[in-house]
């Protein structure tokens, strides 16, 4: 169906974690930003997925490489899954992206702006993603708010406290489901460590199609060169 295509587009792209044109430099990441890029860094995070009636746990570790990768003239630094697979960040003066294949029909290439680190809390900045549906002579856009919940906080995860950490929510809309689409997602990102902890709600109850999403991600530990 052509929402079930949009809630796959949706989900895929809030855990790999189009955009608006971005001709800045790209910034080399230092302890205080929301990056870290020091080869040999890893990360090992547990997911709990809720979505059915029985939930799954899985973990997981992302390992920074020694490589960067070009992409649309920015640089990207990778990142390998244990799982299998990359992930691309990048850092270019305050913003922060992550780039992805995005699995739907004829393939989706994205850069998503998920982290404004120079905005106070309050602040907003939206991103619209197109996706090609079968049967549809235009591209169906699904648009991204996303907002500085907290700003400077304190987050404990897994027994560790983690400062100045910044809270982004994002939410979810389509003009194709004008209704009976909702979604709530949480990000925390702390200095040098990046994405500590993550939740995502994605329900979607439109004609005869049901869907729901619920992903809860933490921190467990890292070992940051």
């Amino acid at each position: 169906m052509k929402t079930k295509l949009i809630i796959l587009f949706a989900v895929t792209l809030f855990f790999t974690a189009c955009s608006k044109k971005d001709d800045s430099g790209t910034t080399t990441p230092t302890n205080s930003s929301y990056m870290n890029a020091n080869a040999g860094s890893t990360w090992s995070y547990h997911e709990v997925d809720s979505s059915g009636a029985t939930p799954n746990t899985s973990d997981y570790t992302v390992t920074s490489t020694s490589q960067d990768s070009t992409i649309n003239g920015r640089k990207y630094h990778v990142y390998n899954y244990s799982y299998g697979g990359n992930n691309y960040l990048a850092l270019s003066g305050n913003d922060y992206y992550q780039f992805d294949s995005i699995p739907v029909s004829g393939g989706v290439n994205v850069e998503r702006l998920y982290l404004k680190d120079n905005l106070a809390a309050g602040s907003t900045w939206t991103q619209d993603f197109n996706l090609t549906v079968p049967n549809i002579p235009i591209p169906v856009t699904l648009t991204a708010t996303n907002k500085i919940v907290e700003k400077g906080i304190s987050r404990t995860v897994n027994g560790v406290n983690y400062t100045n950490v910044i809270h982004v929510s994002t939410s979810l809309s389509s003009q194709l489901i004008p209704s009976g689409f909702t979604s709530a997602i949480d990000s925390y990102y702390a200095p040098n460590y990046g994405l500590i902890e993550s939740s995502t709600l994605i329900q979607l109850s439109y004609l005869t199609l049901t869907e729901n999403v619920n992903i809860k991600t933490q921190l467990m530990s890292a070992s940051l060169k």
